[in-house]
Formats: structure tokens, C-alpha cells, sequence
């Protein structure tokens, strides 16, 4: 059964660096209670990887259309959220709480978000993505603003 506030199955995937294999394992295991399909892009150990490295295969992963949303996750997430945000499919926000999980959805359609495990409990990440999840893109006066963010150069305003 989907989580509450949900109507159907999500599919989300979940990567992480070393620092975060504990919190990742025991959000993949919620997400699967919860009736969701669940892509684990590693690692299974607490042996020390590179966060880019997961941070891309996540980043391909959701960017690709292989899964709905994903959760990215290091020590800090500030790490792996700049890695994620390498591709151009993909917009991850690195959240800390619940009310700014919900509002990177509904004002900056992000279909990824970060944490950081050393900085959140497992309640709290867990509370998160629930957030998260529930969330959707009010669009309007925000799509002008997400389209930007797709923009292959950046345009400076002249002050």
C-alpha cells in the first residue's frame, strides 16, 4: 500500500556514499513497506567510495525516466546533491525538514532530494521524503522559473 496522501506506487531510487548506508537502508526499507518500487543503486557496505561516482548513477537513473523520484545521500548531502545536479534531467534539493522537502516539489519540481546523514535522524529523513513524496508541482507563477533551470547558458541581468 502506497503512503498516505499517495494514490499509486512510486518508483524511487536511492544512492549513497559510504557515511550514509545506515540512513539509505533503513529509507529503502520504509519505501518498500510503503508499497513502493525501489531501485538500491548502492553501495551495500560502509567501505569507503567516492559520492560523485553515486551520485551520477542516481542522477542517470532518474534522469533516464527509470524511476519517478530519487533520494541522494552523504555525510553532509551537499556532496552528492552537486553531483546529481550535473545532469540536466534532474533537480535535487538538499532538504533538512519536512516543510522545505514539500516546497522543493511544489516550487521547484524537484524529483530528487538530499540529505545529509550526519546532520538528520532517521526519523526526520524518513519524515522528509515523506514530505517529499506527498508534494506536487503547483506550476504557475514557478514554471517560468523551472524552465531556467533547464537553460543550457546562464544570462546575466544587467544591474
Amino acid at each position: 500500500m502506497p503512503s498516505k496522501g499517495l494514490a499509486a506506487a512510486l518508483r524511487i531510487a536511492f544512492a549513497s556514499d559510504h557515511a550514509a548506508v545506515d540512513l539509505k537502508a533503513a529509507l529503502v526499507a520504509w519505501a518498500r513497506e510503503a508499497g513502493h518500487a525501489v531501485a538500491d543503486l548502492g553501495p551495500e557496505t560502509n567501505a569507503r567510495v567516492d559520492y560523485p561516482d553515486y551520485g551520477y548513477r542516481l542522477a542517470q537513473h532518474v534522469g533516464d525516466g527509470a524511476a519517478d523520484f530519487g533520494v541522494a545521500l552523504c555525510g553532509s548531502g551537499i556532496g552528492i546533491s552537486i553531483a546529481v545536479n550535473r545532469n540536466p534531467g534532474c533537480r535535487c534539493a538538499l532538504v533538512g525538514d519536512p516543510f522545505a522537502a514539500a516546497l522543493a516539489r511544489q516550487h521547484n519540481d524537484a524529483n530528487i532530494i538530499a540529505m545529509g546523514a550526519r546532520l538528520i535522524g532517521p526519523d526526520m529523513a524518513q519524515a522528509c521524503l515523506e514530505s517529499f513524496l506527498a508534494g506536487q508541482f503547483a506550476g504557475g507563477r514557478h514554471q517560468p522559473r523551472v524552465d531556467k533551470l533547464g537553460a543550457p547558458v546562464f544570462e546575466r541581468e544587467s544591474a
